[in-house]
């Protein structure tokens, strides 16, 4: 049978319905090619799109992108400042295709930190996309996993100081409700490149049951052959029977 119609063997129940992904390696990709880590993070830009678009074509519920963590602010100012002035620009220039294709951004992380330029461009395009019903995309931005738990149990301690509740009363559900990923299922499938074998404080309450998959890929080398892999490893570790990253290839051929 050939790849083509191979794919309809596939449950699409089983693929993952939330996908996280550290992207890492950006600075090394482009030292390796003699070039300034900012080149690294531009080429990472086009990695971004070409796996939002084939999670979005096979179907997947949630992903969400670790683009900046609370800890990125101890990197050089410089570096900082020019990823900032990245994330402005693919914003104004991606939210249009995005909201083309039914994609639905949320930016996830303490946010007042960043500009009031930036503030509001996040702001307008999360306003533009808010009712589309494909893909829901998580940008994680001065995020942190520890932050997240943190800020949805201050929230509960709030309700409890105004005497809306007690702290017996209080249930995992509650501080998943008050998460940034509310009514969000959890993560399914976490994702890191580059080599390196830790979560580094991403999603660390919504991953708590996720399957862990660590490629040597750096990011800007990681395409819809690359994601197909990892689903297909997924679908392997998660329901003990496999299919090949072939037919998860064949799957997104056929929905283009």
């Amino acid at each position: 049978m050939s790849s083509q119609s191979s794919y309809l063997e596939i449950d699409t129940n089983l693929l993952p319905k939330h996908i996280a992904v550290i992207m890492d390696g950006n600075g090394r990709w482009a030292k390796a090619r003699g070039k300034a880590r900012m080149f690294g993070h531009k080429a990472g830009v086009d990695a971004v799109r070409k796996t939002v678009s084939a999670a979005n074509r096979l179907g997947i519920k949630v992903l969400t992108l670790f683009a900046f963590s609370s800890e990125n602010w101890r990197r050089p100012e410089e570096e900082v400042s020019l990823l900032m002035e990245l994330f402005v620009t693919v914003l104004g220039r991606e939210v249009k295709r995005l909201h083309k294709t039914g994609v639905k951004l949320k930016v996830i992380g303490d946010t007042t930190r960043f500009s009031k330029s930036l503030q509001d461009k996040i702001a307008s395009a999360e306003a533009l996309t808010a009712n589309n019903t494909g893909l829901v995309l998580n940008v994680a931005a001065n995020y942190g996993g520890q932050w997240d738990i943190l800020q949805s149990v201050q929230t509960l301690a709030r309700q409890i100081e105004r005497g809306e509740l007690t702290p017996e009363q209080l249930t995992e559900a509650d501080i998943s409700a008050h998460l940034t990923t509310a009514s969000m299922p959890n993560v399914d499938l976490m994702i890191r490149t580059s080599g390196e074998c830790r979560i580094s404080n991403f999603m660390l309450w919504q991953a708590a049951y996720a399957e862990l998959y660590f490629t040597d890929e750096f990011w800007p080398d990681f395409d819809e052959v690359s994601l197909s892999e990892a689903i297909a490893w997924y679908v392997s570790r998660e329901r003990r029977f496999g299919c090949t990253g072939e037919q998860i290839q064949a799957m997104l051929q056929v929905e283009k």
